[in-house]
This record gives C-alpha cells, structure tokens and sequence, in this order.
C-alpha cells in the first residue's frame, strides 16, 4: 500500500507551505481550490492566509511543471525542476491554431508581461492589441514559460494571471545545466514522497520518457521506509498528488468504486482516505461538507476531518 506517511498526510507539525511543496517535490495546481485544500490535509495549523503569504512572497511559485500540467513548485527547486519538465512540443502549433503565427511571438508576449506585475487574460489582449485572444494568450505565456520568461502569479477576483519571471522572482528563471545532477534530485525527491514506488510511476508522474525516468533512479538511492501511523482517515481534494503521483490507482481505489471517482469528461472527485485506501467520496457547497461512503467509516476521526475541512472553508474575518 502506498505510503500516507510519505506523503505528509499524517500531518507532521511545524511544516510550513514551502516546506510541503519542497517534500513532495511538486504539487498539483491546475485547481487552486483543491491545491488549497492539499496543503490542508497535510498540515493541522496552515490557514489560507498562510499560503497566500507564500505564494506572494515568492516562496512558492505556481508554474507549468510535471507533465505539463499546473504545479506548485518550491522557488529554490524551479532550475532543475523547469530543466525537466519544460517542453514546446505542442506549443507552435496550438498557436497555429489559434491563428497566433509570426516569427516575433517571444519577443512579443514577453513584452507584454515585463514590468506589468501580475496580468490577467483579458490585461494581456488589451496589451497584445489584437495579435492574441483566448487560448491564444494562454499558449503564448506557455511559450515564455517554456523560455523561463513567465510564471502564473496569484488569481485576481478569481481569474489567473501571468507574470513576468524576472519581475515576480528578480531574474528569468534558468535551467539546470547539469541533467544528471537534475534528474537525481528529481527522483530523489519523488522517491521520498511517492513510496513505494518504480520508474514506470516517475515517468508517469514527471512525463519523462521510460528510459531517462529509469536512469534517474539509477542515480539516486533508496530513502528509508516511512514509518506508518494509523489509523488516518483524511479528506483529500480532487487532484491531489495522493491519487496524481502514480501509474496507477489500482493499489487504493478498488475497481467497483473506480467510476464514482472519475465519473469521465475530465472530472476527479475528492476523495476519503482510510489508512491510504479510497473508502468514499466527499463534496463542498461552501464551507459546508457532505460525505459518500462506500463502507462504514470510522466515525470519530472522519467527524474531526469534517470539522477541520469546515475550519480552512471558512470565512476569514476582516
């Protein structure tokens, strides 16, 4: 079974949001909400504020990260994570698509963003005067992005925004030169937080292909198996690295329940952990929780897990 230990969802006290994001190498960010509420169920004491704080102060930065997929990541680790996982594969071509062509489109988007601070979509058309519009944008950004020119900065009345890297960490961000050096401390990392754990899960996890996931591991070491506490039963949120950081579920979501979980077109429920199994799903209206269990769940730790996800939901007072 996987390790809840490993991934911190044991709650270890005194971790701070940088010291999470750093222990688990990545975390998965695409849905602020959800991201949020991973912080939550790895820490007893984290408010939102706390993570605010960390992502304004650049301490934690929210980027294009494993698989290209929206992460956040620790802003001592961007070199060699950015190293990995940059990639332009499908960026020119969606752009193509979008009808964004020209041989100026770098220098274009990145002076759209520098000096700006923190832009929205809809700031960063104005700018573009026409050259980009929806996904337009978007892919642009990832085009800066992959150039270690951008970064996303914190939502503006709920919207993402981009922002200049230099602007929003002092310089472009550059990757690793060294690319052993960057996949040992790539699969170290992972190896750390995803136990147990093969190459086939690291190439899954980060998008490397098979054989360089492989000589990642070759290059880093073994860490010491995580000591379990239980029992621990956790709300965890949808996308979270519990259920993201492997090959496969089949080791903690029984396939009956498989469907309940991911229901199709994209949608991934939150889930109830039992001791690092799927035991149930649960949901929010606000900062009210509702639970469905797929068998009976041990009352009072759940009861507690309810009241904690109801605490972080809350409103925070002015």
């Amino acid at each position: 079974m996987r390790s809840v230990e490993a991934q911190l969802l044991h709650r270890p006290p005194g971790l701070s949001a940088g010291e999470i994001v750093r222990r688990l190498a990545a975390m998965q960010a695409q849905d602020i909400p959800s991201a949020l509420l991973a912080f939550r169920a790895r820490s007893a004491t984290l408010t939102r504020a706390d993570i605010d704080t960390a992502w304004h102060a650049r301490e934690i930065v929210r980027i294009w990260g494993p698989r290209g997929t929206l992460h956040f990541t620790h802003a001592d680790d961007l070199p060699w994570i950015h190293a990995l996982t940059r990639r332009d594969t499908n960026i020119l071509r969606r752009l193509a698509e979008e009808g964004v062509t020209g041989d100026d489109l770098l220098p274009l988007i990145a002076g759209a963003l520098e000096g700006q601070g923190p832009l929205t979509k809809a700031d960063l058309e104005q700018r573009l005067a026409g050259r980009a519009r929806g996904q337009g944008v978007v892919h642009l950004v990832a085009l800066a992005a992959y150039h270690g020119l951008a970064v996303l900065g914190p939502p503006r009345a709920g919207k993402p925004t981009y922002v200049h890297a230099a602007d929003w960490l002092g310089a472009p961000v550059v990757p690793e030169p060294d690319r052993d050096r960057a996949l040992k401390e790539l699969a170290t990392r992972y190896r750390r937080a995803h136990h147990p754990a093969t190459p086939e899960d690291l190439a899954a996890w980060s998008g490397l292909p098979l054989g360089e996931a492989r000589a990642a591991w070759r290059l880093s070491a073994a860490p010491p198996p995580p000591a379990e506490e239980g029992p621990v039963v956790r709300l965890a949120p949808a996308f979270d690295e519990y259920l993201m950081g492997w090959r496969s579920r089949d080791p903690i979501l029984a396939a009956e329940h498989a469907r309940e979980v991911f229901p199709g077109g994209g949608v991934l429920r939150p889930v109830v952990l039992v001791d690092g199994l799927v035991k149930g799903v649960w949901g929010r209206k606000g900062a009210q929780v509702s639970v469905r269990p797929f068998e009976e769940l041990p009352e009072g730790p759940l009861a507690d897990e309810t009241a904690d996800v109801r605490r972080f939901l809350a409103p925070r007072e002015p």
